[in-house]
C-alpha cells in the first residue's frame, strides 16, 4: 500500500492511501472560501469538493505521491512559506522547520526548498516516509527530523536546528498543535541568542483557548476561524490581507512581513486601522457548527 497521509483540508480530515485512494473522513468546516473560489473555481465546499481539491493537487503537483513537485514560485499572497523563504533569501532567517508529507518535520536551510514544501501544503496531521521525497529534501538543502518514521514534531525540529548551530529559526505550527507555541517560547528562553519566528497556520478549527495561545506567535493566519479573528486579531500590530487575514503579532513578525512586502509586485494599500480590519462580505463562510467539526484533531 505504501505511505499514508492524514491532513486537514477546509476543516475536513482527509486520508490519502498509498494507492492514491482519497478518503474524506469528516465534513468540511468551511462552506465558502474566497481563495478556493479563485484558485479552484469552487464556490460551495462539501465532501465532494474537498475530494476534488485533493485530487487536483495530487494530479497537478504530485501531492502525497512519490512524484511530488517542489518547483514553485510565490503562490499564496502573504503565505507563511512565501514570507519565510523571502526572508531567508534576504538573510533575516537561517533555517525553517516545516512539515512535508512523505518526510514529516523537515529542517530546511535553502529558501527554495521551504517554498517548494509550503506552496501546496495543508495541515498535515500524520504522514509516513516516501523515499523519493526524503531524497529530494536531502539533495536540496534540508534534512528530515526522522526519515525512518517521518514523524511530525516541530519542537524537536527546532531543538535539532539549535543543536546544528542555527540562531534565527522560523517554524510553522498548525492550529491543532497550538500548544507548541508555548513550548517553543520556553525553548527560546532557554537558549540565549536564539530567535524563533513562529508562524501559526491552518487555524480553521482552533478552539477559543487555543486562539489565546496563538497570540504568542509572531505571525498568525486567521484561516476561516472566527475565534482567531475575535481573539488574536485585536492584539495584532499589523494585518496583511482582508478575506483571509494574516495577523502580525510581534516586532520580529513585523520586520519579516515588511521585508517580504518589498518583494510583492502587486499593488498595495497601507492605512491605519483598528485591528482586526474585517470586511464581512469577503470572509470565508463556515458550515453551521463548523468550529466544532473534529475540533479535537
Amino acid at each position: 500500500m505504501g505511505a499514508e497521509h492524514v491532513f486537514l483540508c477546509r476543516g475536513a480530515k482527509v486520508r490519502v492511501r498509498g494507492d492514491g485512494e482519497i478518503e474524506v473522513l469528516t465534513e468540511p468546516a468551511v462552506r465558502y472560501c474566497p481563495f478556493v473560489e479563485a484558485f479552484y473555481g469552487i464556490r460551495h465546499i462539501d465532501r465532494g469538493a474537498v475530494e476534488r481539491i485533493v485530487r487536483l493537487k495530487m494530479e497537478k503537483f504530485g501531492f502525497c505521491r512519490p512524484c511530488r513537485r517542489f518547483d514553485f514560485g510565490l503562490i499564496v499572497p502573504f503565505g507563511s512559506s512565501e514570507i519565510i523563504s523571502t526572508c531567508m533569501r534576504k538573510g533575516l532567517l537561517d533555517c525553517a522547520v516545516t512539515v512535508c508529507e512523505g518526510a514529516g518535520t523537515v529542517l530546511a536551510w535553502e529558501p527554495g526548498l521551504v517554498q517548494g514544501i509550503g506552496a501546496i501544503m495543508t495541515g498535515v496531521l500524520e504522514t509516513s516516509p516516501m523515499r523519493e521525497v526524503v531524497s529530494y529534501v536531502r539533495e536540496h538543502g534540508g534534512e528530515p527530523l526522522d526519515s525512518s518514521s517521518a514523524r511530525i514534531d516541530q519542537v524537536s525540529g527546532v531543538e535539532k536546528a539549535i543543536s546544528m548551530g542555527f540562531k534565527r529559526i522560523a517554524v510553522t505550527v498548525i492550529g491543532p498543535m497550538a500548544e507548541d507555541v508555548v513550548k517553543l517560547r520556553e525553548l527560546e528562553a532557554e537558549n540565549p541568542g536564539v530567535k524563533i519566528a513562529i508562524f501559526s497556520t491552518c487555524n480553521t478549527l482552533v478552539r477559543p483557548e487555543q486562539a489565546e495561545v496563538l497570540r504568542e506567535a509572531d505571525v498568525v493566519c486567521a484561516s476561516a476561524s472566527e475565534h482567531v479573528r475575535a481573539i488574536v486579531g485585536p492584539k495584532a500590530i499589523m494585518q496583511m490581507g482582508v478575506s483571509i487575514p494574516v495577523f502580525v503579532m510581534t516586532e520580529l513578525g513585523k520586520t519579516l512581513a515588511l521585508s517580504y512586502l518589498t518583494d510583492v509586485r502587486a499593488s498595495l494599500v497601507v492605512f491605519r486601522a483598528r485591528m482586526p480590519y474585517i470586511v464581512e462580505e469577503k470572509q470565508p463562510v463556515l458550515h453551521k457548527g463548523g468550529h466544532e467539526i473534529q475540533g479535537n484533531a
